[in-house]
Formats: structure tokens, C-alpha cells, sequence
């Protein structure tokens, strides 16, 4: 029973990370942040390697 109480967790956790992942393109759209859970918290942002990202619509 513990095995499918892990297996379950497991899929739940894969899951919400794969919903929560994605892209945002700077304003001149030649750089995009990748980000695992929100853009505000991309490694790729927060050093400021693409410049100011683009409005989201």
C-alpha cells in the first residue's frame, strides 16, 4: 500500500510541475526566460540576462 501512496505522490508532484513550467519572451522577443514555477522567480530573469521581459497578455 506504501508503494502506491509513493507512486501517487509521484505522479502529483510531476504533475503540477509540468502545469507550472514555461516560457516568457523579452520586449525585443529575441530571448526568452525558461522558468520551472513562476516567471518572477527564473534564474535567467533575476540576473537579468535577456533584459526587461515583455507585457503578458
Amino acid at each position: 500500500m506504501k508503494k502506491y501512496a509513493k507512486v501517487a505522490l509521484m505522479a502529483v508532484v510531476l504533475s503540477t510541475l509540468a502545469g507550472c513550467t514555461g516560457s516568457v519572451y523579452n520586449q525585443e522577443k529575441n530571448c526568452d526566460y525558461d522558468y520551472l514555477l513562476h516567471p518572477a522567480i527564473s534564474i535567467s530573469k533575476v540576473i537579468g540576462g535577456c533584459g526587461p521581459a515583455a507585457a503578458q497578455k
